[in-house]
């Protein structure tokens, strides 16, 4: 698995760890799992579901303006939806396209 550890656990506290420590049989669940949802053309609601920490931009020193401009947004989802994205953006890459210009979203 590509993802990086050390990232905060969704809302569940699952976390990619979780998922890289478990055991083996794990990738055979989640690879029936999601050809399920492959099958159906359907994901669980909740895979779509997050929530945003603020967070401040760069050194957080006292003398720091408070402004919306010093301030980034994390947003937390589910582990098993980022992996499941993960899966999709690897099996069909070649059929995707993206623009230079393109962040974030």
């Amino acid at each position: 698995m590509s993802m990086k550890r050390g990232k905060a656990a969704d809302f569940y506290g699952l976390s990619v760890e979780h998922l890289q420590y478990s055991h083996p049989i794990i990738c055979c669940v989640l690879a029936k799992l999601f050809n399920w949802f492959m099958h159906i053309g359907r994901v669980p609601s909740h895979f779509g579901i997050s929530y945003t920490i603020p967070l401040l931009k760069g050194h957080t020193g006292c003398n720091r303006k408070l402004s919306v401009q010093n301030i980034r947004g994390i947003s937390i989802s589910h582990v098993v939806s980022k992996v499941f994205g993960h899966c999709i953006l690897r099996r069909f890459s070649d059929f995707l396209n993206t623009h230079d210009s393109q962040f974030g979203f």
